[in-house]
């Protein structure tokens, strides 16, 4: 009986290890990407929207009403904005770090969880006022072998949250020309 109980242990330890040194072949940081064009619109207009966090209702699912509660912080525009979003008792705390006119930068931190660094960029394409935007997510992620299995499926988890917003921001903008 101890044999057994002793080749098991020496299984699970060899399957923990295997795992473990698996998972240092997976990449610590995941980026996700996504795009849309907007047509007949500005720069301007793109970054009212983003660069002040209480514009977001309009066009951000996570913010409209009712969703989650929002708690802004001292200051709402431009760099050094911040506001923490209550969602399922859990709270994400969302900083501007940079801003300019073709760009805002912002962080994601949440207690427990992992930081993802944002980047809204704004290109101006060859057709006359059409933007393309990106959403660049980047998620920096801890050696534990179940966080680096994860990553292999952030992009299907997060991403359909960054199109739903990009697509709430195309819509918000091409009705309030």
């Amino acid at each position: 009986m101890l044999r057994f109980i002793k080749a098991f242990l020496f299984g699970i330890t060899g399957l923990f290890i295997t795992i473990t040194l698996l998972s240092l072949l997976i990449t610590s940081s995941v980026r996700v990407s996504r795009a849309t064009v907007i047509n007949n619109t500005s720069f301007d207009k793109l970054y009212r929207q983003t660069a002040d966090l209480k514009n977001w209702k309009n066009w951000q699912p996570m913010f409209k009403e009712g969703v989650a509660v929002i708690i802004y912080g001292s200051v709402a525009t431009g760099k050094n904005a911040s506001c923490d979003i209550v969602y399922n008792n859990k709270t994400t705390h969302l900083v501007i770090t940079d801003t300019d006119s073709s760009s805002i930068k912002f962080n994601l931190q949440s207690k427990g969880g992992n930081d993802i660094e944002n980047v809204l960029s704004f290109t101006h394409l060859t057709a006359a006022n059409d933007i393309r935007v990106e959403w660049r997510a980047l998620t920096k992620l801890h050696w534990y072998p179940w966080e680096k299995f994860y990553a292999i499926f952030i992009d299907g988890i997060t991403g359909p949250g960054y199109d739903a917003a990009l697509t709430g921001l195309k819509d918000f903008i091409d009705k309030h020309p």
